[in-house]
């Protein structure tokens, strides 16, 4: 069933599947498997519900929320309205500004995966009195999983990822360690299950981590992946994909990585798309990696990837204009004299060394990109930091203008 299709069954069965719930026989079906590629290779499980499950799961997270959010940790910024990602870096950036140098990046290996029921239902159990409601979560729990070949596999722990309840099911199971750091008059910033505890020298981040590695095994059941924690100076830790440099927010050198690939990816030729797709596509991606990695306070690596997504565009268009005539026709078109045109068509250097002369950056400048709708990463991030006017900024310093 689709979810266009969802009312229509609602209102057709809904009465029954309401007497169910109040009876507490309503058995929800096994999720759906479904992997999804991790940045570092490896493949991520998520159990997908049916829209009806969703819907189901949907409602008691929006009666659940307001009993155990306002009890959460102010030191707790995942899944929670108002919070967000960048609240939790910036509060990582002001204990750094306060002297905390150090710290203890803590991976808890395979969280959703390795949750114990008993342990998250005494949890629930607190607050919630309806044994009803308990027994519906329990059973969501141990709804089993549907996997490729259609056979149903048991669940026996873990909270499946993909579901609308899980994210409030992985706070109400982390809040005990937020309280136990908070009792310890410990800084430190959680977002699911990825935190970060600051401290003011390497002999505290070592005993630090070695107490905190034994609450979470042994109180809280779940496994700390020792081979990617560590005790650590505070620049060398990552945190939701930014370090803390002499002070300042920078994204991590992997996330840097990681969007030149996926920009290649987009601008590869092999795609199969047409031109128009491309750019969409292009843009969609670019605008929505610099409003999460914009916080970044290091300027000067921003106009020099600008000016290699702009290259990567010209490369794209220099490719596929493939015969020389074509390239010809194309150079003369845009206004570049006749004269010098034999110059780049009769090249034989490589489309990456063509897509950065003179020639092509002149043909495809800067403005004649921005009205096809290539973003533009420097504006952007000016925009973000000092506001729309800014008379201060020269967008030609920048590289707004010209052939960069």
């Amino acid at each position: 069933m689709t979810i266009a299709q969802f009312p229509a069954f609602a209102r057709q069965y809904w009465g029954k599947i309401r007497s169910r719930l109040l009876a507490g026989t309503y058995h929800p079906v096994p999720v759906r498997r479904v992997f999804i590629p991790k940045p570092n290779g490896d493949l991520r499980p998520l159990g997908i519900p049916t829209v009806l499950d969703r819907v189901i799961q949907q409602a008691i997270a929006q009666v659940l929320t307001p009993l155990f959010d306002p009890h959460f940790s102010k030191h707790s910024y995942g899944f929670r309205y108002g919070r967000n990602a960048h609240e939790a870096v910036r509060s990582v950036q002001e204990a750094a500004q306060a002297g905390y140098g150090d710290a203890v990046d803590c991976d808890l290996k395979s969280f959703f995966d390795t949750v114990k029921f008993d342990r998250l239902m005494r949890l629930l159990a607190r607050r919630v009195s309806d044994k009803r409601v308990l027994r519906l979560i329990g059973a969501y729990l141990r709804a089993g999983v549907k996997l490729e070949d259609g056979q149903v596999e048991a669940t026996t722990q873990g909270v499946p990822q993909g579901g609308p309840l899980s994210p409030l099911l992985a706070n109400i199971m982390l809040d005990p360690l937020d309280k136990e750091l908070e009792r310890r008059g410990l800084r430190f910033a959680r977002y699911a299950d990825d935190f970060l505890i600051l401290v003011r020298s390497s002999r505290a981040a070592q005993r630090v981590m070695q107490s905190v590695t034994r609450y979470v095994e042994t109180r809280l059941k779940l496994v700390v992946n020792r081979q990617k924690s560590k005790a650590a100076p505070l620049a060398q830790c990552a945190f939701l994909g930014f370090e803390i440099r002499r002070g300042r927010i920078v994204w991590t050198q992997k996330a840097h990585q990681r969007f030149k690939e996926r920009i290649q990816e987009i601008t590869s030729r092999s795609r199969g798309v047409s031109t128009f797709c491309m750019l969409r596509e292009l843009k969609r991606y670019v605008v929505g990696w610099l409003n999460y990695f914009g916080i970044s306070q290091l300027y000067r690596v921003v106009p020099e990837l600008d000016q290699w997504l702009r290259r990567r565009v010209r490369l794209y268009y220099w490719k596929q204009w493939k015969r020389p005539w074509t390239r010809r026709r194309q150079l003369i078109r845009l206004g570049i004299h006749p004269a010098e045109v034999s110059k780049a068509t009769r090249s034989h250097r490589g489309y990456w060394f063509m897509a950065g002369t003179s020639i092509v950056q002149r043909a495809l400048d800067n403005r004649w990109l921005t009205e096809r709708g290539v973003p533009n990463l420097t504006r952007q991030w000016v925009e973000m930091h000092y506001g729309k006017q800014n008379p201060k900024f020269d967008p030609a310093a920048a590289n707004l203008t010209g052939t960069a």
